[in-house]
């Protein structure tokens, strides 16, 4: 084993590291409330770990993280900015950059598990495990001037963003089967609901069940998000160039676990039903098929929120460090045995 050292009076939460030119314990791919919370254990256990960080999370464009008890209200870019602090402080190392090939080298002298990890600027990491917090991406349907609003006007989760948005005449943009249980979160927020049914099915049960909860039901397709003059959005045109006013509009976005660079680690990928989106596969505290690399957060949980994601990569580097602990154990065994013949 490698011990990691303390960094935290040489670097800014917002720099990279040196880069490790021995081999480490374990390299994070992702760098979000999974990924440092996996490495926060990590490090606290003495283990030489590196996060890679590409500096694109999920909730970017969000102005505060809601659904975390103690941490409601906060800035998702302070909460990184001091889990990296963190991280760091127990001589875990955070590196900012893109990953671009990932694989399993050939095992060591004694035995145990390689891999590396390439970057974007050339710089290749070898660790002895890997834990994937990569993350997922959003895929919003294709109408003009959604994408602008974001993480504002736009939302996606009841739990993330709702409260803040009670009260507004909401619009709920079809995507698939999952917006109909999206509607009925949202009615609970809000008493004047459209259900935008944009060409998906909803049969008579679901149409009689929005009736009796007052949830209005527009046929027409949606041509185009309308903004008013400063860039606030104020509501939809239709195919037909009728204009309905809303001042959100929620929507059940199709979830993608992000896997650049990751084709060389040959991590299994599962469809979640109803078309909700795609995800890598993993069973307990995150192990995966693929001896030596373990998933956490949003990449292999694609509805978890900061804590859970938090907690997952918590539980995942926890089961990383056991499993190194018995390797080490292994080799120092083996080294310990007499040389006969």
């Amino acid at each position: 084993m490698t011990k990691g050292r303390d960094m935290s009076a040489q670097a800014s939460p917002y720099e990279s590291d040196a880069l490790p030119t021995e081999t480490v314990d374990v390299v994070v791919i992702g760098g979000g409330a999974a990924g440092l919370n996996g490495a926060l254990m990590l490090a606290r256990s003495r283990r030489s770990v590196v996060v890679i960080d590409s500096g694109a999370p999920r909730n970017a464009p969000a102005a505060a993280m809601h659904g975390f008890i103690v941490l409601d209200g906060t800035p998702p870019t302070e909460i990184l900015r001091r889990g990296r602090e963190q991280v760091r402080q127990y001589g875990g190392r955070i590196i900012f950059g893109e990953v671009t090939a990932a694989r399993a080298a050939v095992p060591s002298a004694d035995g145990d598990l390689r891999f590396t990890v390439t970057l974007a600027d050339g710089h290749v990491v070898t660790a002895r495990r890997v834990l994937v917090a990569t993350g997922l991406r959003d895929v919003l349907p294709e109408v003009p001037g959604l994408i602008e609003h974001w993480g504002h006007s736009v939302v996606h989760c009841p739990y993330c963003d709702g409260y803040e948005v009670r009260d507004a005449p909401i619009g709920i943009l079809a995507t698939g089967p999952a917006s109909v249980h999206h509607a009925l979160l949202f009615r609970q927020l809000t008493d004047d609901l459209i259900y935008f049914a944009r060409g998906t099915d909803l049969d008579s049960g679901t149409r009689a069940r929005f009736a009796a909860r007052g949830i209005r039901i527009i046929e027409t397709d949606v041509k185009e998000v309308v903004d008013d003059d400063d860039g606030t959005l104020v509501g939809v045109r239709l195919a037909d160039g009728t204009f309905v006013g809303r001042r959100v509009l929620a929507v059940a976005t199709r979830m993608q676990a992000r896997t650049e660079g990751l084709d060389g680690l040959k991590l299994p990928m599962e469809d979640l039903p109803d078309g909700m989106g795609r995800r890598l596969a993993s069973a307990m505290a995150g192990t995966t098929e693929v001896p030596g690399v373990w998933v956490a957060g949003n990449a292999t949980d694609l509805s978890a929120q900061v804590g859970a994601s938090a907690a997952a990569g918590a539980l995942a580097g926890s089961h990383i460090n056991s499993v190194l602990a018995a390797a080490d154990t292994d080799a120092a065994l083996a080294a310990a045995q007499p040389i006969t013949g």
